[in-house]
Formats: structure tokens, C-alpha cells, sequence
């Protein structure tokens, strides 16, 4: 038979008591709510200043993410880039046209597969991409700049094993 298990903490916080073998249900109650509130505010909180700070330029994050790719990936299809930023066709097919209409990037055909569309920067793009860069990576200095490497680097760990969780549920979920 399983035992309750109260403490003055569950008392006075209000949760319900809760067995040793029973899993929580109700979140709050979850060891690992917190992380998941605080992942969650973060990076709410990350994409609005980084669109604050983006504002001057007249690109969003969903551009940035475009044109960053575009920068390292150059000739990329629209295929992987939606791939490689978990974006369907349909927000891909929103934005790029954004980004082509201000002169920014440009589709080319590839030369061995007709049906397939690479995109790149055009010089505009470059260097609007280039400000953007500077604008990032002094947000992620601001960020997190007072932080230990070793703590920035095992925050990435955990958060790379959720991706890969998240991301094998969605391909079973596709499957």
C-alpha cells in the first residue's frame, strides 16, 4: 500500500498530498515545472527583444533566421531551409516572398534539378544580414556574456536532448 507523504511545505503551499509512487497531476506540482516555466519565458522573452532590437533594420526574428541561413548556407534549397528552422511550407512560402520583394534574396533554379529552388542573399541582403549579425551577437553578449561558458555550454546539452525528444515524438507523431 502506498503511503502519503505531506510535509508543512504541501500544508502551507496548497498542493494536494501526493503518494511516492504517484506521478504529479497537476503541473505545478511536476519537480521539473520550473525549468519549464523558465524555458518558456525565456525564450518568449529572448524573440521580443531580439524584435525590438531588430526593429531599426525592418526585419523580424523569422527574417533573421532566413537571412542568417542564407549568410552561412549559401545556395541552400527551400526544402532543407524549412527543414533546418522546423518551419512549414506555408510560413516558408509567407516569408520568403517578404524577403524577396525588398530585394534582399533571390531564388535561383537549380541547375540539375529543375524542380528544386536555391536561395541566396543578394548584396543588399549581405549586408543587411551583416547588421543584423553585429545586433544579435551583442544581444547574446548582453545575455549572457556574465554567465560561465561551462554554464552556457551544459544549458545547450540539456536543451539539445529536449530538441532531439521533441523531435523524435513529432517524427513518430509524422510517421
Amino acid at each position: 500500500m502506498n503511503k502519503v507523504q505531506v510535509s508543512s511545505d504541501d500544508a502551507v503551499a496548497g498542493s494536494a498530498p501526493q503518494t511516492a509512487a504517484a506521478a504529479p497531476t497537476v503541473p505545478w506540482d511536476h519537480p521539473r515545472f520550473s525549468s519549464w516555466i523558465s524555458i518558456g519565458q525565456a525564450c518568449q522573452l529572448m524573440q521580443q527583444s531580439l524584435a525590438r532590437s531588430l526593429a531599426p533594420l525592418d526585419i523580424k526574428p523569422p527574417h533573421l533566421d532566413i537571412l542568417v541561413n542564407l549568410y552561412r548556407f549559401e545556395g541552400i534549397s527551400q526544402q532543407a531551409l524549412a527543414r533546418k528552422l522546423l518551419v512549414g511550407r506555408s510560413n516558408m512560402s509567407m516569408l520568403l516572398p517578404q524577403l524577396e520583394k525588398r530585394g534582399l534574396i533571390e531564388r535561383r533554379g537549380d541547375e540539375k534539378d529543375r524542380r528544386v529552388l536555391r536561395l541566396f542573399l543578394t548584396e543588399t541582403g549581405r549586408g543587411l544580414t551583416q547588421e543584423a549579425m553585429v545586433i544579435q551577437t551583442a544581444l547574446i553578449e548582453k545575455m549572457l556574456g556574465t554567465a560561465p561558458v561551462e554554464d552556457c555550454e551544459a544549458v545547450a546539452r540539456s536543451m539539445q536532448r529536449v530538441i532531439a525528444l521533441l523531435l523524435a515524438e513529432q517524427a513518430g507523431e509524422e510517421g
